[in-house]
């Protein structure tokens, strides 16, 4: 096995684009089933779904990039895990295996009682939240019943195992993550379609996800740990996993609060939205978000790829690095969003109409603006994760005032404005472009001018 983080060349990029491709012809491909067999409302809903879902990987709090930053810190060779910024290592250091093994304890640790919390919170709350959706769903609420309670299943499931993927993020196995999503994208799909087929509705979507992700999990657990890993790890002495904890906690708070605005940013429309317009309106903006999603995956393979290069980069002081994959992920965003762009605006509702889609995108103008607006937060996404790998948050508190931002325009723009779909699109843009837009990429650039790493070297 090897003892640092994985070589990532041409090879695992290939396999990032082709991972990409795959996971999103995939979903193309089950959209027009879902479009074309699910009535507006039944959409509506779905997106509530997936809202859901993210809003519950926030209980997460920031811990399995941190994790995932940490693996990579290790096989970097580091043996002391800091509060603040990254232990020195050299090129040829070897991997702590008793440091390692800690935090794998530690992660056991924490993500089972997060499990516990999140079954307590979708039993309770979403259950009451879900059955006040559904008073003005005129669709078969008992198949929606039915997929609300797989959906707890899955997770409840999908946060307890939520460190595999820290796990491989962090070693560096680009290929072999990328493998395993596309097996698991696939059994998703087929089982999906199968289950449209047959009549089931929500419930063939989410039993559908929820046999995919056991898959995944599975595969994963063999891809990380070898034989030869295993055997290391019986034999090392682990490190207190309390202290691996302390010491990783304030950061993961801080990315925890920071994904927290994140998502009052990015998916809190859903949410308000669904209080104050139809789910037909919903409906439409939440594919339109769905799709966009999809592009930004796209558009930041080359940022996914490197994130366990650019934490090896700090740990080494290695500053040229750290510029030529600034350069390589920026530019790669903002070419795949402008032909990326293109091809949808033109091309976009002509290809629901082909389906028999009943559900469209957003007007031209509108897609136009949420096209900018996506790039340029991933743009500062990006930027804040170069910030990040040494191991230093300091973006916590305006994402909290963006998110807090962002929630106080939404209810002013549906609510005494009522600016329907344009204010589910407007509230996150303004609040973004205030500060975060810009105050992101300009640190990076300054610090890539070689000031800061030096002093801190």
């Amino acid at each position: 096995m090897t003892e640092k983080v994985e070589h990532i060349g041409k090879r695992e990029i290939a396999w990032s684009y082709a991972g990409t491709a795959f996971m999103i012809g995939a979903g193309v491909l089950l959209l027009p089933f879902i479009l074309h067999k699910m009535p507006q409302e039944t959409v509506g809903i779905w997106n509530i779904f997936q809202t859901i879902t993210a809003l519950v990987l926030l209980l997460d709090f920031g811990f399995r990039p941190t994790f995932a930053r940490n693996i990579s810190y290790i096989f970097s060779g580091v043996k002391t895990l800091q509060k603040d910024g990254v232990a020195h290592a050299t090129a040829d250091a070897a991997v702590d295996y008793g440091l390692l093994r800690g935090s794998l304890i530690a992660m056991r640790r924490f993500y089972r009682w997060m499990a516990l919390a999140v079954f307590a919170l979708l039993a309770t709350a979403g259950t009451a939240y879900f059955w006040y959706i559904l008073q003005k769903y005129s669709g078969d609420r008992q198949d929606a019943m039915v997929a609300w309670l797989l959906l707890i299943a899955i997770n409840c499931y999908n946060l307890y195992t939520f460190y595999y993927d820290a796990l491989l993020t962090g070693k560096g196995y680009v290929t072999r993550t990328q493998q395993i999503n596309m097996f698991g994208q696939a059994v998703y799909i087929g089982l999906a379609i199968g289950l449209i087929y047959a009549g089931l509705g929500l419930t063939a979507i989410v039993a559908s996800q929820l046999v995919s992700t056991v898959i995944r999990r599975v595969l994963t657990y063999r891809v990380f740990f070898t034989p030869a890993l295993k055997e290391r790890l019986a034999t090392a002495e682990a490190q207190e996993p309390k202290a691996i904890l302390q010491a990783i906690t304030p950061n993961a708070i801080k990315i925890g609060l920071t994904q927290a605005g994140g998502f009052l940013v990015n998916k809190s429309a859903i949410l308000i939205g669904s209080a104050f317009l139809t789910l037909e309106q919903v409906a439409c903006y939440g594919i339109t978000l769905q799709v966009m999603d999809i592009l930004a995956r796209c558009a930041t393979v080359f940022y996914q790829s490197y994130m366990p290069k650019l934490a090896q980069c700090r740990a080494e002081k290695d500053l040229m690095g750290l510029r030529r994959y600034y350069l390589l992920c920026t530019v790669s965003l903002w070419l795949v969003y402008l032909v990326g762009g293109a091809l949808w605006v033109w091309l976009g509702d002509w290809a629901l109409g082909l389906i028999g889609s009943q559900t469209y995108f957003v007007p031209t103008m509108m897609l136009l603006v949420m096209l900018l607006i996506s790039a340029l937060e991933h743009n500062h996404a990006q930027s804040a994760g170069f910030i990040m790998a040494d191991n230093k948050i300091p973006f916590f508190i305006p994402s909290l005032v963006s998110g807090a931002a962002t929630v106080l325009l939404l209810w002013l723009f549906l609510g005494p404005l009522q600016m329907g779909i344009w204010g589910l699109i407007l509230a996150p843009g303004l609040a973004q472009l205030a500060y975060q837009n810009w105050k992101w990429p300009s640190v990076v650039i300054k610090e890539l001018k070689g000031e800061r790493l030096k002093a801190n070297g």
